[in-house]
């Protein structure tokens, strides 16, 4: 039996190094499931590891796609299980995906629902109309095509209500018929290593983690990108925020504080969807590299 082992946890965890060491270890390579990580002008703000990292161990899907390219989570999935059944798989007996991008991890685990190509001009209406018309008569719009969804959606996401009617006027069917949540068979055994830290512990390297990004030019990664601002790919914390003091919605300061703390707050939701999963098991990367390794080698 093949072997992906999935270093996961929330963001500034650890989990680029662990997934570094333990592909030197088993002399592999390593699938990036960090779906910001993939576009090729987001280098600073989304942590792209540097290239003596690249070097040291061979990295797929990290900045591969141009922010202006249509991208999702079900795409990623057809290329990742082909990449691994097709290339990896039958030279390596174990490969190692990394990455905190919850809905990206558990497409290649578990898989994920047909999603139908992108409309373009469907898609740009629906967002003039939000801008035009604001979220309450695109809610109504949702409610009458797909009421099952609606009830499960969260209806503050503007982004999730413009996606559900996209799919449901495009294909003429609910959104939700999509959504059947079966678990895909895999020709491969999963390992999830867990990453994380104690809360304070974790929002210091967070804080110190932006702080950095700042350092290495993150301000200005942002500007060269404000032309970009309303695509999805930008609708992401560290850019979002800096957009709004380009715009002059906030000063620096207090944007540099909302990137922490928005992140800080991503983190929270990373924890508690991967904690969900009893197979996850959950190590200190700083005090626990020992056992990580010892684990993995036994099994």
């Amino acid at each position: 039996m093949k072997t992906l082992i999935a270093v996961i946890g929330p963001t500034a965890s650890g989990k680029t190094d662990t997934a570094v060491k333990i592909a030197q270890k088993f002399g592999t390579e390593i699938i990036s499931a960090d779906s910001r990580q993939i576009f090729k002008e987001m280098t600073v703000g989304t942590a792209v590891p540097d290239e003596e990292t690249l070097k040291k161990v061979k990295h797929h899907f990290i900045q591969t796609r141009s922010v202006t390219d249509y991208y999702n989570a079900f795409m990623y999935e057809q290329e990742v299980i082909s990449l691994l059944e097709n290339d990896l798989f039958k030279k390596k007996d174990v490969v190692v995906m990394c990455g905190g991008s919850m809905l990206y991890v558990d497409s290649v685990i578990n898989g994920i629902d047909f999603a139908p190509d992108r409309d373009e001009k469907l898609r740009a209406e629906l967002w003039h109309r939000f801008e035009t018309e604001g979220l309450e008569p695109l809610k109504e719009d949702l409610k009458r095509l797909d009421p099952q969804y609606y009830g499960e959606c969260d209806l503050k996401n503007h982004a999730r209500v413009i996606k559900a009617l996209e799919v449901s006027i495009q294909t003429g069917k609910p959104y939700s018929s999509f959504r059947k949540g079966e678990k895909k068979q895999r020709g491969f055994q999963v390992l999830r290593i867990g990453l994380n830290f104690k809360r304070d512990i974790l929002h210091d390297r967070i804080n110190r983690r932006v702080d950095l990004m700042f350092e290495n030019g993150l301000l200005e990664e942002a500007e060269g990108l404000k032309e970009y601002k309303d695509l999805m790919p930008l609708n992401t914390v560290g850019y979002r925020e800096l957009f709004d003091y380009f715009d002059g919605k906030t000063d620096f300061q207090t944007a540099k504080e909302l990137i922490k703390r928005n992140t800080r707050r991503y983190a929270r939701k990373q924890i508690t969807w991967f904690g969900k999963s009893v197979e996850n098991q959950w190590f200190n990367p700083l005090e626990e590299e020992d056992k990580i390794m010892e684990k993995l080698s036994r099994i």
